[in-house]
């Protein structure tokens, strides 16, 4: 079984209507621990030592948050900055992470269109987060594509509730199946998950 970390960082978490219903969905989920970094860090002061030994049990490590300004919010940079250090993330003979998996759960208000060359945004959410992705392959993991939920304002409940679902059975999918399968083709999670289930979009 594959375990799950999810580094979920939101500072306004009591205002998110989205992100609070893809994690209510999870709880009770064998196998997936949630940490809330905000809340576990609200002075920013990080247990680096924790967080390693936390990165150290699990096989799949998922930073979920929302894209703030084209970015994460600003605990999940500390948490990179202080946990993913050189000689023990990286650099010459480090294999503490080598072969896990790491990806990003997005929230955004903007639609997927937007995020196009030829849209409101200007590049795709891909090139948005090619940092995260560097930093993961710098560590000698496997990066995937985002699971991401767009157009946040705009969804209704019952896409709201639809998109939850599709988060915990692709969690709960992930945690069973072969992490050497290609899950690359396609630019976002949701796709490559839908496809192989055979299903559409909300």
């Amino acid at each position: 079984m594959n375990r799950i970390l999810i580094l979920f960082a939101h500072p306004r978490y009591e205002k998110s209507r989205i992100n609070r219903s893809l994690l209510e969905q999870l709880t009770g989920s064998q196998g997936i621990t949630i940490e809330d970094l905000y809340e576990l860090y609200p002075d920013f002061n990080i247990d680096v030592d924790r967080e390693k030994s936390l990165l150290m049990d699990h096989d799949i490590i998922i930073w979920q948050h929302p894209l703030y300004m084209y970015s994460a919010p600003a605990m999940i940079k500390q948490w990179i900055d202080m946990v993913l250090d050189f000689g023990w993330a990286h650099g010459a003979g480090v294999d503490n992470l080598k072969g896990k998996v790491a990806f990003n759960t997005i929230t955004a208000g903007g639609t997927r269109e937007s995020y196009d060359r030829d849209g409101f945004n200007r590049y795709t959410m891909q090139e948005f987060l090619y940092p995260f992705e560097q930093t993961a392959r710098l560590c000698k993991m496997n990066y995937l594509p985002p699971f991401a939920v767009q157009g946040t304002y705009r969804l209704s409940d019952a896409e709201l509730s639809w998109y939850a679902a599709l988060y915990k059975t692709m969690l709960e999918f992930l945690s069973h199946c072969d992490l050497q399968e290609d899950m690359h083709k396609h630019p976002y999670l949701n796709d490559w998950f839908l496809e192989k289930q055979g299903r559409k979009g909300p």
